[in-house]
């Protein structure tokens, strides 16, 4: 075995310790880059988001995108070119994850890989020395997010979630507006995410994987099953094995602002979500529509998700956005509902706040190079100056679990069942009204096609658990498949 090797898989004390010792390191440990040394960043998954983070550091002075790392050698020889046309030198291409962490020449690595893959690169990385960019969300499941926060405390890295919108001025200013209570006391934060997503198709039989991927890499801590889908990239994140839904891929990044607008920086007390995969069947298994509350005592969170167009002739017509619902003028975005007005925000880089009978009083317009700020924490060894900590990566990433545990521990339930659970929240309005009748508006008979109704989860903040409900609890982590294990002291 090699060194790296011995260190990820036994993660004996002596071991994680020697971690610490490669690279540029002070007489702490820590990595000591200083501003005129050349940051040499890595990127990890290539097939998607990694491809924005190869432009993204290829035009920051002073960061060389020296290494790319991909299990779909296609995907990996692609990048490179692309990486070298952005303007990187020659970064060198690797396989396996676990290669690239024993290089001493890399100074931070930044993740674009399926979410699966999250936490235990990242805990990896920590304990090898390396600052970590972390894509959104952080974790597949709420007990790993909470150990990449230890990994980061423990060995003393740079660790940025990339929820990008916490480095909006825009958004941080407006926010800020509103908790001055210029348009009174926030009573909801209402997350949305309609966007269009069509079915993923549905095979008869496994499918043959391309002999370019090392599929057993790219299962990694997930269980190594068949591939029951057309597609291997992207359409993952429709299955829980590997993936949130669009409430942990999309959503994540308005979860993040809804949770910002409240303050909030603990689980809530309690959870519930009503949801379903709706108009189609395929070889998805998380919900296409669906409705996630948390019940915090300041104001209630509560999260939207359409995948479906407005109506059956969208459905026919425009799958793009433009066929999408909106709300109080946004589709994929937020609204802090307050007292006297609410505040909009439609986009990643604006907000727009209105009073009670829908007069413009304020906008905000403007955002900041997310990928510029981790490199400048990382160059001052200060994670204070991150404006989306691992902490707050955590926190929201837990709140998409935490809704997606509510709905596989629910039951099927017709329109009655989700009145009676929506006439007991609070300032819910008419949400489970617009929900069913978005289903009826895309030919659904929710009497028939019934949602799911999930368990209401009571919830400590504290230890992060579920109280009373064994099964919750177990869903709140999963079996790792050896030797991909995320540790249980990191």
């Amino acid at each position: 075995m090699s060194a790296i090797t011995r260190r990820v898989f036994l993660g004996s004390a002596a071991a994680a310790a020697a971690t610490t010792t490669l690279g540029c390191r002070d007489s702490t440990g820590t990595a000591a880059v200083s501003p005129n040394q050349q940051l040499r960043v890595a990127v990890v998954g290539l097939h998607d988001r990694g491809n924005d983070h190869v432009d993204a550091y290829a035009k920051l002075p002073g960061v060389e995108v020296a290494a790319l790392c991909d299990v779909d050698r296609n995907v990996l020889e692609a990048a490179r070119a692309r990486a070298i046309e952005a303007g990187a030198t020659d970064p060198t291409t690797i396989v396996d994850y676990r290669e690239l962490l024993e290089r001493d020449d890399i100074d931070a690595v930044s993740i674009a890989t399926p979410n699966h893959w999250h936490a235990l690169q990242a805990v990896w990385a920590c304990q090898a020395g390396k600052d970590v960019f972390l894509e959104k969300p952080v974790s597949h499941n709420v007990w790993e997010g909470r150990q990449i926060v230890h990994a980061a405390a423990k060995y003393d890295r740079i660790v940025q979630a990339g929820t990008q919108i916490r480095s909006a001025p825009s958004i941080r200013d407006a926010l800020a507006w509103v908790n001055e209570g210029h348009i009174g006391e926030i009573q909801l934060a209402r997350g949305l995410c309609y966007k269009p997503r069509q079915s993923i198709g549905r095979v008869d039989g496994a499918q043959q994987v391309d002999a370019a991927v090392d599929y057993d890499l790219w299962c990694g801590p997930a269980p190594k099953k068949p591939l029951m889908r057309q597609r291997l990239h992207y359409d993952w994140h429709w299955v829980f094995d590997t993936g949130n839904g669009d409430l942990g891929n999309q959503g994540i990044h308005q979860m993040d602002v809804a949770r910002w607008a409240l303050g909030e920086d603990a689980l809530p007390p309690r959870t519930i979500s009503v949801g379903g995969r709706f108009a189609y069947v395929d070889d998805g298994n998380t919900p296409n529509t669906q409705v996630v509350y948390h019940d915090y005592e300041r104001a209630p969170l509560l999260f939207e998700v359409r995948g479906l167009p407005r109506d059956l002739k969208a459905q026919r017509d425009e799958w793009r956005r433009r066929g999408m619902d909106e709300y109080l003028g946004a589709k994929v975005g937020v609204i802090v509902h307050c007292e006297g007005g609410h505040l909009q925000i439609p986009s990643y880089t604006e907000a727009v706040a209105f009073d009670a009978k829908g007069k413009k009083l304020e906008k905000w317009e403007g955002g900041a190079n997310h990928y510029a700020n981790f490199v400048d924490a990382v160059r001052n060894r200060r994670s204070e100056d991150l404006t989306a900590s691992i902490e707050d990566g955590h926190l929201s990433s837990a709140l998409c679990h935490l809704g997606n545990v509510s709905y596989m521990r629910g039951e099927a339930g017709g329109p009655a069942r989700i009145a009676q659970v929506a006439g007991k929240l609070r300032n819910a309005g008419d949400t489970a009204d617009r929900f069913l009748d978005h289903l009826v508006r895309n030919g659904v008979d929710p009497e028939i096609e019934q949602a799911i109704v999930g368990s209401w989860l009571t919830i400590d903040p504290d230890t992060e658990t579920i109280e009373g409900d064994d099964e919750a609890n177990r869903l709140l982590t999963r079996e790792y498949r050896e030797p991909f294990v995320v540790p249980e002291v990191v």
